[in-house]
C-alpha cells in the first residue's frame, strides 16, 4: 500500500476497519450499477469521503446504512445506465431498470436486512420486496426461477472475491486525497470563554507572590527574625521553676482514720495491749484445753474389739453334766 493510498492521521481505528470491509462490496456494485468499472470507482471513493464527512459521532449500528445510503445517493448511480458487463447466460440484470437493479444489488452485495436496505434505498420495505419480485428470474413457463437467482448471487460474490488490487488502492488513494481531517468530524469544539488579559496577569501575579513568601519563611535570617519577633526577643524555648511542693490534703479527719484502721481494737485497748499479746494467746489456749469436748449430735457406736474377745452368748451354754431338773 503506497502512502497516499495509507487512511489519514487520526482516522479512528474503528472507521478504518469498517472501510475495509465494504469497499470491494462497493465498487463491485457501483461497477454493475453504471455498466463502467471507471465510474463506480469514482462513485466509491467520493461516497467513502463523504460517509467519513458525516459519520461524526453515530453509532456502531448505523455505520452502514449511511455508508450504502451514501453510495447510492451518487449521481452515476441514480442515472438509468445500461450495463454494458457480460453476464453469465440467462441473467437479465442488465435489462433492469435503475431502481430495481439497485434493489437487487443491495440485497445481492451488501448482505444488509429488508428494513437497513429499504432505509439505504430510501423507500418503504412494501417497495423495496415489491422491487425484488419484479426482478426475480423466470422460467419458460413464467415462474420464479431459484436456480437463475442463485447463479446471480455466485456471479456477484466471485466478482467481490477477486477484485483487482490495483483497483482498490486507486480508490483509497482516491479517497484519501481529499478526505477531511479527523478533527472536521463530528460537532466542532467549542472554545471556553476567554477572561480579560489584566484578570489573567493578575492572578498570576498573586501567585507568584505566594511562592515568594513561601520560599522566604525557609530562609535563615528571616526566619530567626520572624520566630524571634513571635517571642518577643528572648529565646524560643521559656524554662520556669515549679512551684513548692506542698503536703497533701488530708481526705480524712482523725477520728475518721481511727475507726477505718484494721487494728482499731487493739489501738483501742490502749499502748499495752500489743505486750499482753503473748499472754492473751496463751490463755485462749488453755482455755480451749479445759473444755470438754462437744457432745455429738449422732450417737455413735462403740469400736468393735479384736477377733479374740468375743462378746459373751445372750443364751447360755449347756453341757452334759448339767442335767435338767
Amino acid at each position: 500500500m503506497t502512502d497516499a493510498a495509507a487512511p489519514p492521521r487520526g482516522l479512528p481505528t474503528a472507521l478504518v476497519a469498517f472501510l475495509r470491509g465494504v469497499e470491494r462490496r462497493a465498487a463491485v456494485l457501483a461497477e454493475l450499477q453504471t455498466g463502467d468499472a471507471g465510474r463506480g470507482d469514482a462513485a466509491v471513493a467520493a461516497a467513502v469521503r463523504a460517509f467519513m464527512a458525516d459519520v461524526g459521532a453515530a453509532p456502531l449500528a448505523e455505520w452502514p446504512p449511511r455508508f450504502w445510503a451514501a453510495l447510492l445517493a451518487q449521481p452515476a448511480l441514480r442515472r438509468h445506465t445500461p450495463v454494458a458487463l457480460a453476464l453469465d447466460a440467462g441473467d437479465a440484470l442488465g435489462l433492469l431498470g435503475s431502481g430495481v437493479r439497485a434493489a437487487v444489488l443491495v440485497r445481492l452485495a451488501t448482505g444488509l436486512d429488508e428494513a437497513p436496505a429499504a432505509a439505504a434505498l430510501g423507500v418503504p420495505v412494501s417497495a423495496y420486496r415489491r422491487a425484488l419480485q419484479a426482478a426475480l428470474p423466470q422460467d419458460a413457463a413464467g415462474r420464479p426461477d431459484p436456480r437463475a437467482w442463485e447463479r446471480l448471487q455466485a456471479h456477484v460474490q466471485r466478482r467481490i472475491d477477486a477484485f483487482p488490487p490495483e483497483r482498490l488502492s486507486r480508490i483509497r488513494e482516491a479517497a484519501f486525497r481529499s478526505a477531511p481531517a479527523p478533527a472536521a468530524r463530528g460537532a466542532p469544539p467549542v472554545a471556553a470563554p476567554r477572561g480579560p488579559r489584566w484578570l489573567r496577569a493578575l492572578l498570576w501575579a498573586l501567585l507568584l507572590l505566594c511562592a515568594l513568601a513561601l520560599a522566604a519563611t525557609f530562609w535563615p535570617p528571616w526566619r530567626d527574625a520572624f520566630l524571634d519577633g513571635l517571642e518577643g526577643g528572648e529565646a524560643r524555648v521559656r524554662v520556669e521553676p515549679l512551684p513548692p511542693a506542698v503536703a497533701p490534703r488530708r481526705r480524712l479527719a482523725d477520728d475518721a482514720r481511727l475507726l477505718a484502721h484494721p487494728d482499731f481494737e487493739l489501738l483501742r485497748q490502749g499502748p499495752q495491749a500489743p505486750e499482753e499479746l503473748a499472754f492473751a494467746s496463751w490463755l485462749a489456749a488453755q482455755g480451749e484445753a479445759d473444755r470438754p469436748p462437744p457432745r455429738p449430735l449422732v450417737p455413735q457406736e462403740p469400736p468393735a474389739d479384736d477377733a479374740g474377745d468375743a462378746l459373751p452368748p445372750a443364751v447360755p451354754e449347756t453341757d452334759g453334766s448339767h442335767a435338767a431338773p
